[in-house]
């Protein structure tokens, strides 16, 4: 039996008592209102006539008036422009879609890759292309590392397209972030890397001298600016540069390359002493080639991060993948936080997060969001949005962890005892040694007990060829998909009846040969599913003679329609 809707009449006792109390209401609130009595608002007295400068004072009024009109108006045009280019661009769209329509399949596939092109600056593609053209370009390539996993940075796809490329093609190793990790580990993992190339220890300025900041420390005198804006290991790196031109009497172009939010522009822009390319906290800011000049004789060649393989590991596809943390899907973000919470200390990351203890990462997410406020309506915890805040914390240089390198140092197959003696030829490895201790020194770094030890998951692949890319469909293509799908079925049925009838008995076909098949392949069914294949494989079978014995009929009345 259904539950009935309560009903929402009262009794008259009730209704008559609430109408009382709200006549009640209203009469002391129009008592209150008349002891106050009401307030006139005050008129604007203008300027007076004995004041001086009165006709200057009313000037200046009519001015700021007319500059609020023409601000207005200026907004107003703009506005106007926006939607008139947007107009135009949906027109072209609907221009095109019609085009292929008309001119049919071949058109269609052309119009596509014109469309793909414009669209095609965001696409990995177009990153292993750019990435393809610095290393061509360039007589220097810096790779640059996160000192925190130094082994995880490193691509071997990209130091054997070095090591391989032939001609006087250097390559150097620059350990970025050594702020975030403990002295004694930053002396260990400088001591292994300089083993197979040259290594600098380098800390970029993350602000640079600017309008911007100047505004910022106008406004804000208390904050501590001497951490941001202090850079070592930029002088190091600049005569090493130096060196390399006076051996070869020539300009140099240098290539700086890197998985993504390794630190690649700023240290640009610390080579530089101001803020030359774009900075951020996403992953995959800098989309394209960019030349920064820093002497006559040395230019710098910014690149897009290379491209994680899909191939690796779930923790290097967290913490190396080009990730735009709106757009991913949930689970896959989940499974990245799962595999760095794995390859860490419990106790240490209840330390730092300080955090009770947790039983999964979803309790480990919950907690942290209820600690940080994050909370969806009702006061249920945001999971999904904590994770991404959590994985921008691990790459972005908010955490201090550190990783151990290995303990017998073994070299990787492209690399031999001449390739690394011919690295090495040109710098003066004595002088960096010095200047690297010296930076070590001088800088502020964490304790051992206050970062986090983390475990690596070794070289992390790339993608550097643009024919190994496999694109991720977007949302646009898969509309567009969609679209033909529709339009080639709205077509089909305009086909017979006939042509209907023998795909049908093809599909039935095809279907019993594929049940026979999977029948076949399963070695221990059970009894309950044997039963369940026979009397399926035996409906097919009738369905398949039946259709066979009315071929040869000349009208066939249960397919009339369909």
């Amino acid at each position: 039996a259904e539950l009935k809707k309560a009903s929402k009449r009262l009794t008259c006792h009730k209704r008559y008592k609430i109408q009382k109390k709200i006549r009640e209401h209203h009469r002391k609130v129009r008592k209150e209102a008349k002891k106050r009595g009401r307030k006139k608002p005050k008129k604007d007295p203008g300027v007076p006539s004995a004041a001086p400068f009165k006709e200057e004072l009313l000037r200046e009024a009519e001015q700021r008036k007319q500059r609020l009109e023409e601000l207005k108006q200026k907004q107003k045009l703009n506005r106007q422009k926006e939607h008139e280019k947007k107009r135009k661009l949906e027109a072209k769209k609907n221009a095109a879609k019609i085009k292929e329509k008309a001119e049919g399949k071949e058109s269609s596939g052309k119009s596509k890759a014109k469309t793909n092109k414009l669209l095609d600056k965001n696409s990995k593609k177009s990153f292993c292309r750019e990435l393809k053209k610095v290393i061509e370009a360039s007589d220097v390539v810096l790779e640059v590392l996160d000192a925190r996993d130094p082994m995880g940075c490193r691509c071997p796809q990209l130091e054997q397209a070095v090591t391989c490329s032939g001609g006087d093609k250097k390559l150097l190793l620059v350990l970025n972030k050594i702020d975030l990790v403990p002295k004694e580990n930053l002396e260990k993992w400088l001591n292994y890397l300089k083993k197979e190339f040259p290594t600098i220890a380098f800390k970029s300025a993350t602000l640079m001298k600017d309008r911007t900041m100047e505004q910022f420390t106008k406004r804000r005198a208390r904050v501590d600016l001497s951490r941001t804006t202090e850079c070592f290991g930029s002088k190091c790196l600049l005569k090493l540069l130096q060196d390399h031109v006076r051996t070869q009497n020539k300009a140099i172009q240098v290539g700086v390359v890197g998985f993504p939010n390794v630190g690649k522009s700023s240290i640009i822009n610390s080579l530089k002493g101001a803020r030359a390319c774009n900075v951020g906290l996403t992953r995959g800011v800098t989309k394209s080639m960019q030349i920064v000049h820093i002497d006559k004789q040395t230019k710098i060649l910014d690149s897009p991060s290379i491209i994680a393989d899909p191939s690796n590991n779930t923790l290097a596809l967290a913490l190396r993948t080009i990730l735009n943390t709106e757009e991913t899907a949930s689970a896959g973000v989940l499974e990245g936080v799962d595999a760095i919470l794995n390859h860490c200390s419990k106790q240490q990351v209840m330390m730092h997060y300080s955090i009770p203890d947790f039983r999964n990462t979803e309790e480990f997410l919950t907690l942290l969001a209820q600690k940080r406020g994050m909370l969806k309506k009702g006061g249920v915890p945001d999971i999904e949005n904590i994770a991404k805040v959590l994985l921008c914390d691990w790459t972005g240089a908010k955490i201090s962890y550190h990783s151990q390198p290995p303990e017998s140092h073994r070299r990787p197959p492209y690399l031999t005892e001449d390739i690394t003696a011919k690295m090495q030829e040109c710098f003066n490895l004595k002088n960096l040694e010095e200047e690297n201790k010296n930076a070590v020194q001088a800088l502020k770094c964490p304790s051992p007990a206050s970062s986090i030890t983390f475990q690596s998951a070794g070289m992390t692949n790339g993608t550097i060829q643009e024919n190994k890319v496999i694109e991720e469909v977007s949302e646009w293509e898969s509309l567009e998909t969609s679209m033909e799908g529709e339009e080639d079925e709205e077509e089909d049925f305009t086909e017979s009846d006939d042509d209907q009838d023998d795909v049908e008995e093809k599909k039935d076909i095809r279907e019993v040969t594929r049940k026979a098949k999977l029948g076949k392949r399963q070695t221990s069914p059970t009894n309950s599913e044997k039963q369940i294949a026979e009397s399926e494989h035996s409906n097919s079978l009738s369905l398949s003679l039946d259709k066979t014995a009315d071929e040869d009929d000349a009208y066939d009345f249960n397919t009339d329609y369909v």
